[in-house]
């Protein structure tokens, strides 16, 4: 029986090569110009350009069907399924370089290059979502048909930069003479807690794209685990990245710079600036008593009114505009516990 093989040259070109006793020849190999295309469900086509040959017997569009993957040096890999005419576990690997990333989708430049030798640049976009695994490594799951997906792990270890935004930076491995090539991925969005122990970073609600982040790394980090701390002009998570390369956990420190508020229709709200001086807050319920310190401590809670295991005490003279109104009232109630956010208005 006749087999058909693909794999891609230098250039991003797809060859195909057939074997078998069907085959006309012992060994037939043919390279194809052409480019590829990523349709909604992932699936690879790649269009030919030059005519193909009868005795090829190839239609003018392959369609290569797999399980899509990202290699050690950040190209997309797909690993064909089996079919009656193709031996299962050919692998495409396309070389190139992500250069963007959006809230549902991935953009990945290809080069390649004609008989003529002229060469020409195109963009492959998969559509899907952004999660965290479960070593806190960022990941891209690949939309496919159904309820079906493929993850891209991208595992390297991702910063914050000045504006609270995840950063993602990788260097392509070149040729020896020249310099390697530092790419820099941007995910937009922003923070939000629910949880002592989880910190999350939404890029798209209503897909639930986003990075959800398991706090601490315990005895990974050689001393006691680290769980949310908040303190009067900043949030802190500590957290571990577990990769491939490591036999222990990278240490990452989330730190998030902003100012605490009180807003009677909300409740406790601390509010951080990004990009472009946009300011985004996030919401939390709390129980307030004022302490011996003449201090105000919150015991934070989280949108369904269940305490997230954590605490903030602050000055008076922090809480103004609503926050003045609020601490009157705790102040005429003496010990009292007062209510605020998360469905409790004082």
């Amino acid at each position: 029986m006749e087999k058909v093989h693909y794999e891609l040259d230098p250039h991003n070109r797809l060859v195909i090569k057939k074997s078998g006793r069907e085959a006309e020849l012992r060994r037939f190999r043919k390279v194809l110009d052409g480019q590829f295309k990523v349709d909604k469900n992932s699936t690879l086509t790649y269009h030919v350009k030059a005519p193909v040959s009868e005795d090829l017997k190839a239609p003018h569009q392959v369609k290569l069907r797999g399980v899509w993957s990202l290699t050690k040096n950040h190209d997309l890999r797909l690993t064909l399924d089996k079919w009656k005419r193709q031996t299962f576990g050919d692998q495409l690997t396309l070389q190139g370089d992500i250069i963007d990333v959006h809230k549902n989708s991935l953009l990945f430049a290809v080069t390649t290059r004609s008989q003529g030798n002229t060469q020409s640049l195109y963009g492959l976009k998969l559509q899907g979502s952004w999660q965290a695994d479960k070593n806190n490594r960022l990941t891209f799951r690949v939309k496919r048909g159904g309820d079906e997906y493929d993850t891209l792990a991208f595992d390297g270890i991702w910063q914050i930069n000045k504006n609270h935004q995840i950063i993602y930076q990788y260097q392509k491995a070149q040729l020896k003479r020249r310099p390697k090539k530092i790419h820099t991925l941007t995910f937009k969005g922003y923070w939000d807690i629910k949880d002592k122990t989880r910190i999350s970073y939404i890029i798209d609600k209503d897909t639930h794209s986003g990075f959800d982040f398991s706090a601490g790394g315990g005895s990974a980090f050689g001393g006691k685990t680290t769980l949310g701390i908040f303190k009067d002009n900043y949030i802190k998570y500590e957290i571990g990245i577990g990769l491939a390369s490591k036999t222990k956990p990278v240490k990452r420190t989330i730190t998030l710079y902003g100012s605490w508020k009180l807003k009677k229709d909300l409740g406790l709200i601390f509010e951080v600036e990004y990009e472009n001086s946009k300011i985004c807050a996030i919401i939390f319920g709390a129980e307030a008593r004022l302490t011996d310190k003449d201090t105000v401590l919150f015991k934070l809670k989280n949108n369904l009114n269940r305490e997230i295991g954590a605490e903030l005490e602050l000055a008076h003279q922090i809480l103004r505009g609503d926050g003045e109104a609020f601490l009157r009232l705790l102040q005429s109630r003496q010990e009292s516990v007062i209510s605020a956010g998360a469905g409790w208005r004082w």
